[in-house]
């Protein structure tokens, strides 16, 4: 019995502790206008990725197809501007 106990009271404070991990460091993880800290807000407009992406999102959505061509890029940038694109696209 005793040792249940101290494993429940063990149990009990690691799990308040990671509570009160979180709601300490929640705040950091967000920018004023709420966002996540990882979301991209670049402007990928002028971007060549970008405006292919867009124009295959727009062309999948009037033919109501889901990502038809998958694309893969070298660069990270140019695969993050294509999907940004894309999904301007299709929206």
């Amino acid at each position: 019995m005793r040792t249940n106990l101290r494993r429940c009271i063990g149990t009990l404070a690691v799990v308040v502790g990671m509570g009160m991990v979180q709601a300490v460091a929640a705040p950091f993880f967000h920018d004023q206008e709420g966002k996540s800290a990882g979301a991209s807000d670049q402007d990928y407009s002028k971007n060549k990725t970008y405006q292919q992406g867009l124009r295959e999102g727009q062309a999948d959505k009037a033919q109501s197809k889901d990502h038809s061509k998958n694309r893969h890029f070298k660069k990270d940038d140019d695969q993050k501007a294509y999907e940004a694109g894309y999904q301007k696209g299709r929206n």
